[in-house]
Formats: C-alpha cells, structure tokens, sequence
C-alpha cells in the first residue's frame, strides 16, 4: 500500500511541473475600497473596468459620494484604501487628523465652475451678476459646507460681491449630481455645477465660466487612507491612475490632468 501512495504522489509532482508553468504563480485576491468625490463618477467608472480587465485579481469597490460626506465617513472609521476629493480641504483635514499617507498624497486633475441653466431657458443669462435679476427666482448649488463645487460657487458669488443679492434664492444641494438634476428637470432657473458635470447632459447648457482666479484654485488630490490593508495595491492604483490609458479617460470627460 506505501508502494502505490508512493507512485501517486510522485506522479501528482510530476503533473504539477508540467501543467504549471514555470514562475506562474496565482495572485491574491484583493478587495480595493476607493472613495471618490461625484464628480468623478462617469470617468472613474470607465477606469476601474479597465484597471480591474488589467488586474483580475483585484476587485474595486468604489464609493461616490460628496467630498465632504466621505471625509466624515473615513473619520468615522469606514473602509477606504484610497481617496480622491474634488477639493484640497477635505484631504487637509483628514491630514491634520493622520489619517492619510501623506508622502502618497498627489494632485490628480483640474476642473471648472460653471453656471448653467436649462437647456430650453428664456431667461437669457449670461454671466453670474445676472443671477440678481428679479426673472431668476431659484438658484441651485452644493452645500458650500460639504460640496467643494458648492464651496467654489460661494466664493464666485463673494468675489463679485452679489452675495447678499442671492442668498434666498439658493436651493442647496447635497451633492453636484442633485445640482445638476434639479437644472435637468427645470426646478430651478440656474446652477452651479462643474464643467465635466455640465459635459455629461444634453439638458442643460452652460451660459458661465467661474473667474481663473477660483477655477485655478480647484484641484483633485488622491491620497492612500493610512488604515488601508492594501497600501501596495492603493500605491498601484493611484499609479495607475496617472498613467497614459488614464489620461485619455479623465481628459475624454472634460477633466485636465497634472503631470506626476
């Protein structure tokens, strides 16, 4: 009986070395938790599939939602590996709480502000001033305490002093996407939205461009959670993030990358 246990384990050795290729070794599965601003929903879709095509052993579990809502969420202990804000503040303030890797922290892409109303609008606006006139009655735009798009319409409307002017005719905005909805459908007779946001609907048009001074300010950062399990993968990720396949998707959505 030894004598034939013997045989077969000797013959399962040699199938092994000749069905298995030399160096081919399976790969550990892994769960990647990614935290992503709204805004970004359309372009980080596309680039997950093809992260995950390219690395079929990875799963990636993204989470969109505002920047604001995700910084409370991963204060509050929520899986994340990797997270990318639509505005620096959110990344500050995990920062000064630890809970990034901050040599992994880079900028990612640049956005704009913009103001758009509905595609089928008589108003006739043309610039953001023209939001004081007495035809507007509603203005949609993001929490400014939560929604960095919010936060950067809010500085538009300080800079040209009309603050005051609008101020009950906002409709808040738990998020981008609902600012756009709300223009989309025509509750509203204008928005702040982000230029890739407006690029993505044919209901609406776009009748503004934020100041350079306040479009200059807005940058996408992308920084590894330091509580993540997966710090290589996050590391690869984020890497693949600013290579040329991701480039042509982020810039296909309206979005301008930053060098490394």
């Amino acid at each position: 009986m030894n004598k034939v246990l013997t045989f077969l384990l000797l013959f399962s050795l040699v199938v092994l070395y000749f069905v298995v290729p030399a160096g081919c070794t399976q790969k550990t599965q892994v769960a990647l938790n990614i935290s992503v601003a709204l805004s970004l929903t359309d372009a980080l879709t596309e680039i997950n599939v093809l992260y995950q095509k390219e690395n079929p052993h990875i799963t990636i579990t993204p989470n969109f939602a505002s920047s604001g809502t995700l910084q409370k969420q991963i204060e509050q202990g929520a899986p994340c590996d990797v997270f990318i804000s639509a505005a620096s503040t959110q990344m500050d303030n995990l920062a000064k709480g630890s809970l990034i890797v901050v040599e992994s922290r880079k900028n990612l892409l640049n956005n704009k502000v913009v103001l758009v109303v509905p595609a089928d609008s008589t108003l006739g606006l043309s610039s953001f001033t023209d939001l004081t006139r007495e035809a507007v009655q509603k203005i949609a735009i993001g929490d400014p305490k939560s929604v960095p798009a919010g936060s950067y319409g809010q500085q538009v409307f300080d800079n040209l002093g009309i603050t005051k002017a609008i101020q009950s005719k906002l409709i808040m905005g738990s998020d981008v996407r609902q600012v756009l909805n709300y223009v989309e459908s025509g509750e509203v007779d204008a928005g702040i939205v982000y230029s890739t946001d407006a690029a993505v609907s044919s209901k609406i048009k776009v009748v503004a461009s934020a100041p350079e001074e306040i479009n200059a300010k807005i940058v996408y950062p992308v920084a590894i959670i330091k509580a993540s399990h997966n710090a290589e993968t996050a590391q690869d990720y984020i890497d693949f993030l600013f290579s040329v396949k991701a480039k042509e998707i982020f810039e296909k959505f309206g979005f301008a990358t930053i060098s490394k």
